[in-house]
């Protein structure tokens, strides 16, 4: 008997300001779709103009969830997304629907799809101890070390990489299992659905030009309005990590004027971007699109033909 195709689960990911949302909503209907936002700053309420969250508008065309619904005191993680847009995703697969999760929160995408392995809290003891061995004798004997005890995972960690060396001994010395043990034990959405995911991207300059056309349209809109209004609030430290958040309170203050608020954020977002981009291209697994080279209509067209 033919095995049956395991149900299929749609990612659009890239930069911030590439247009996920806006070529997200046109392929919605084109496959009975519905949108989970993988993005870790859209979930809050009152963030709409800074995290460029869909409006009112957007989410009659497409049905959305994760978005706008979380209170901006409250702290958000990998771990509770990931719980969360599990449960989506099943109920929208029983519904005869296909998930299309959109964002470019790359820790979120990738818990999401790989998993979250189980790592044991922080030992400080063992962390003082390791330090200690680093200030005697240099990062590259705990990476020897590091090497005997697991192998794959000195692969994938530079020799002068103390903090992620140390974790990876500490892994092992609480648990008595590797790094690479607990990651091969972990499940994650690619154990049970057939994921496609697909990035969005366009040249370097062009990306910082929209970026930089955004942040004016922030400072144009009711940006201003909303942090002053989130000022007086007891943000969440994940919720005042926002991008446009800390560059207009500086103003506000009085740090800087106008210009330089703007100057600031367009400096920040494009970092961020750099950022992002470095995280996704590191998936192999992720089919890339230029937007300089197709158009959002093709792209549409592409991935629905590949969804049905």
């Amino acid at each position: 008997m033919k095995k049956s195709r395991a149900p299929t689960v749609i990612f659009i990911v890239g930069p911030t300001a590439i247009g996920k949302t806006r070529l997200s909503i046109k392929l919605a209907p084109r496959i009975n779709g519905e949108i989970i936002s993988s993005d870790s700053m859209q979930v809050y309420k009152g963030l709409r103009t800074l995290s460029e969250a869909p409006a009112a508008a957007e989410r009659k065309k497409a049905r959305h969830y994760l978005a706008g619904i979380l209170d901006p005191r409250k702290e958000y993680s990998v771990a509770a997304f990931r719980v969360r847009a599990s449960r989506l995703i099943a109920s929208i697969i029983k519904r005869r629907k296909v998930p299309i999760v959109v964002g470019g929160s790359g820790l979120y995408t990738k818990a999401l799809i790989d998993g979250l392995f189980p790592s044991p809290k922080a030992d400080l003891k063992f962390r003082s101890s390791m330090q200690k061995s680093i200030l005697a004798h240099g990062a590259k004997i705990l990476h020897e070390r590091l090497a005997r005890i697991d192998p794959q995972s000195a692969k994938t960690i530079h020799p002068n990489d103390a903090r992620r060396i140390i974790r990876a001994l500490e892994i092992y010395h609480s648990t008595g299992k590797t790094m690479t043990e607990l990651k091969s034990q972990t499940r994650g959405l690619k154990d049970h659905y057939d994921i496609r995911i697909f990035g969005l991207t366009r040249p370097r300059e062009q990306i910082y030009k929209d970026i930089e056309a955004r942040v004016d349209r922030m400072f144009g809109g009711p940006a201003l309005n909303e942090v002053k209004r989130l000022k007086r609030k007891r943000l969440s430290k994940t919720a005042k990590a926002v991008l446009g958040f800390k560059e207009i309170m500086g103003y506000l203050d009085g740090e800087y004027d106008l210009k330089a608020a703007k100057s600031i954020l367009k400096r920040n977002t494009r970092r961020f971007a750099k950022r992002q981009l470095t995280w996704f291209r590191a998936d192999s697994r992720i089919r890339w699109f230029d937007l300089a080279r197709i158009s959002e209509e093709a792209v549409v067209r592409k991935i629905a033909k590949e969804a049905g």
